[in-house]
This record gives C-alpha cells, sequence and structure tokens, in this order.
C-alpha cells in the first residue's frame, strides 16, 4: 500500500510520471534505457567504497529495482524503499520471477529514518534527488539511516548551462534518451549544495566523480567533470 503523500517530501507529478511509467522499468530498450545502461558503472562505483557482500543495503528511491536487484547480486542485503506503488508492484514482480533476495517497501525516506536509524551498512541514493521538492530533507535522512562508519552514496545532475542542454535539450528532445518531461532544470543540484547538505548531515565527503554518455557506443563512463551527472561518495565518521 502507497502510504499518503500528505507532509510528505514527495512530488505527486513527479509520483504519477514514474508510475505511469512502470511497466517499461525493465525494458532494456524502453524508457528507463539510460538507467540499465548506466547501471554497470554506477554498480562499479559503488564497490569500489563499499563490499556489498554481507552488507545491508537501503536503496533509496529504488524504482522498479534495477540497482536494488544489481546489488542483492553482489551479495547485499538489500531494502528498497520508494513512494510510487506502480514502480514497487514491477520491482517486486521482476524479483519473483528473476529470484532476487530484495525486499521493497513503500515509505518515505524520513520516516524509515525515524523508524531505523543508524541500522544500515549503505544508503544509495541515486538519479532520485533531482525528482523530490526539498532535496536537503532527503539528504539528511540518507545521513541518519547509515551506521558509524558506513557510506552514503549519491547520483544526480548538475545543475548549470551545459547541464540543461545535455540533460534536458539533449537526452529528451535530440537523442530521446528519456521521456520528454522527465526533469525540470531547476530541480537539479549542485556538487556544492549536496556537499553541503551531507556535512550538515555529520557525513564527510570521501569521492566525487562525473560520468559522460557517448551516444555512439552508447555507454557510460568515469570522468573527472562534475559539470553534467555525478556520483559522490560520504562517509560517516566512526
Amino acid at each position: 500500500m502507497t502510504p499518503s503523500l500528505d507532509g510528505l517530501n514527495a512530488d505527486p507529478a513527479e509520483l504519477k510520471k514514474f508510475s505511469d511509467l512502470a511497466s517499461r522499468w525493465w525494458d532494456p530498450h524502453g524508457a528507463f534505457r539510460p538507467l540499465h545502461e548506466l547501471n554497470p558503472v554506477r554498480l562499479a562505483w559503488i564497490e569500489r567504497h563499499v563490499a556489498l557482500r554481507g552488507s545491508t543495503v537501503v536503496d533509496v528511491g529504488c524504482g522498479g529495482g534495477i540497482l536494488a536487484e544489481a546489488m542483492a547480486g553482489k551479495g547485499a542485503q538489500v531494502l528498497g524503499i520508494d513512494l510510487a506503488g506502480k514502480s514497487l508492484q514491477v520491482a517486486r514482480l521482476h524479483a519473483l520471477e528473476s529470484g532476487a533476495a530484495v525486499e521493497y517497501r513503500a515509505v518515505a525516506t524520513e520516516d524509515l529514518a525515524r523508524e531505523k536509524p543508524g541500522a544500515f551498512d549503505v544508503v544509495t541514493c541515486m538519479e532520485m534527488l533531482e525528482h523530490v521538492p526539498d532535496p536537503a530533507s532527503t539528504i539528511d535522512a540518507c545521513a541518519r539511516l547509515v551506521r558509524p562508519g558506513g557510506w552514503v552514496l549519491f547520483s544526480t545532475i548538475n545543475r548549470n548551462l551545459k547541464s540543461f542542454l545535455l540533460a534536458i535539450v539533449g537526452a529528451e528532445y535530440v537523442l530521446r534518451l528519456l521521456p520528454r518531461g522527465t526533469h525540470e532544470h531547476a530541480r537539479f543540484l549542485r556538487p556544492s549544495e549536496l556537499a553541503r547538505g551531507a556535512r550538515a548531515g555529520g557525513l564527510e565527503l570521501r569521492d566525487c566523480m562525473g560520468m559522460r554518455y557517448n551516444p555512439v557506443t552508447k555507454r557510460f563512463s568515469l570522468v573527472r567533470e562534475t559539470d553534467v551527472n555525478y556520483l559522490m561518495a560520504f562517509q560517516r565518521p566512526r
């Protein structure tokens, strides 16, 4: 059951957007193709910082479970959370079909942080901050979910002219990698803003990398430039 959105850090229009596309989560050539192409890169980057086998992980904004299943396949005990009910239904069904040992819950990040503070070795929040009304609240909740010594890993999109041209005009209108209207440029988050919110939650920055897409090879790769898509890894001091 999807909880009431009253008072939650969630945009009903954003949730509807992803719920309407829910049946296409696991189509590698469909609306979520970029996430399928991106997943090996972000999974490898996560494994640079954490040993997933045996770790307790919460995947915040898990959607249809693409990353959650991949981390479970590496031996992690994964909980995927989201407020888009249809996406979670798809995630649960796919896990039954694939045999992936992932638990899914319809719960807000802030509510889970109050319920299970410091309960996880790893918190992942990928391609989600740009879809919530108050990203600082999500960042703080992610920080509260991780145990001392644990890791919080984010990926999102920088806010500048280049990201508007590439992540919106290029990806949605020219290359048609994503449905039009997937992103709003005003909701993109600068690395300095993400880092500031994480520091306020008691986290320490350990790594920051960019990601670049090659439309010819249809592959993502890690780069040092963080002007469009980027990843940030934080750790809670012991």
